[in-house]
């Protein structure tokens, strides 16, 4: 039986992944030690997560509860599996723009040292692995915001006509532009892992996204757009909106479309290739609109406030371009747009909520 490791597997992307890759027969070896209840509290923790998937893959799943800046610890589980391993998902991270400024050290070992730990661990013992990695839209900084963009009633869009009027493709430049910390040590990670596709012949893919969301993320204000807002209407919980007037656009794409995009690689890699991926024209909102969405959804108002500072490294718009995954991978298709994610997080969080009390 092949055997998947999935680095974050307790959080939103990896747990998703553990699902989808243990119906495909796959043993997975889940790396998690929450170290996301560490950046943004115990509301933030995953351990409800890691323990419902140890009961629903019992003997399928193997948790280690490892910091995957632990070489010696990396290299044990590596070599043990060895050739065995097929697939390595790695979607442990620092996510969040505001915490890496609070401390870059840690952001930057998370982010940078983490990857490589875990590329030299499989270029060791396991060099046939397909190895994919959750990189992020803000490696292109905040050149984006450099696009000509016209004010709406309830969104900031780009002008007609103009290149990217479908979204953003790889060929926007990393170059010149303020990433944010956050943003700078995943350009780190982006770029090991092409290189080590390119220069050592590995099976790697880096998919830059946009929004990933869906039912399993345990949001946070600090990062987790729409399960946080929708946590926040749910609970009566007051919500802050950051600048832009509340018309910054996102797209968003549920995590079970993501996954199946990783299959897809499994199936038919390539060396070093990346992939903008997120909910591209299919499944996008601005700030206001996902408010009235998550009203609608939920039957209650939202107490929000509006602060005019926005968040360094923010963008005012933001969709991806697809296309090139979509040209290599025609199979691929969406299974949600915004209104069936922000139902699935719903219920979601629902039933969580009524288990708690």
């Amino acid at each position: 039986m092949p055997i998947a490791v999935i680095t974050g597997s307790a959080g939103l992307i990896g747990s998703e992944s553990v699902r989808f890759f243990a119906g495909k027969d796959f043993t997975i070896v889940g790396i998690d030690n929450d170290l996301r209840a560490s950046f943004f509290g115990p509301s933030a923790s995953t351990k409800w997560n890691r323990d419902r998937l140890r009961e629903q893959f019992a003997g399928r799943y193997i948790h280690k509860d490892i910091d995957i800046r632990d070489k010696k610890a990396i290299d044990e589980v590596f070599q043990k599996y060895s050739s065995e391993i097929k697939l390595v998902i790695h979607t442990a991270a620092q996510p969040s723009h505001d915490w890496a400024a609070k401390d870059p050290q840690m952001d930057f070992s998370v982010n940078a040292n983490g990857t490589l730990v875990l590329l030299e661990a499989t270029r060791r013992f396991a060099p046939e692995a397909v190895f994919i990695f959750t990189s992020t839209n803000k490696v292109y900084g905040d050149t984006p915001n450099l696009l000509p963009l016209i004010e709406l009633e309830e969104r900031w869009e780009i002008q007609p006509g103009h290149p990217f009027q479908n979204g953003i493709d790889e060929s926007m430049s990393i170059d010149n532009s303020k990433h944010s910390l956050f943003g700078a040590s995943k350009v780190a990670a982006d770029i090991l892992v092409q290189e080590y596709g390119k220069y050592f012949g590995m099976k790697t893919a880096s998919f830059r996204g946009g929004c990933l969301t869906g039912p399993s993320h345990s949001g946070a204000q600090l990062h987790g757009f729409l399960a946080y807002l929708m946590q926040c209407v749910i609970l009566s919980e007051p919500y802050t909106i950051f600048g832009y007037k509340g018309k910054q656009v996102r797209d968003n794409i549920h995590s079970h479309d993501l996954v199946s995009a990783f299959y897809e690689i499994y199936r038919a890699p390539r060396c070093g290739e990346v992939y903008n991926m997120g909910g591209s024209r299919h499944s996008n909102c601005s700030m206001r609109e996902a408010i009235r969405l998550c009203e609608d959804i939920a039957g209650k108002k939202l107490r929000h406030s509006y602060v005019e500072d926005h968040r360094s490294g923010d963008h005012v718009w933001y969709i991806s371009d697809v296309k090139k995954f979509q040209s290599h991978y025609p199979r691929w298709k969406y299974q949600y747009d915004l209104t069936g994610i922000l139902e699935d997080i719903f219920k979601s969080q629902n039933k969580r909520l009524q288990s708690c009390t």
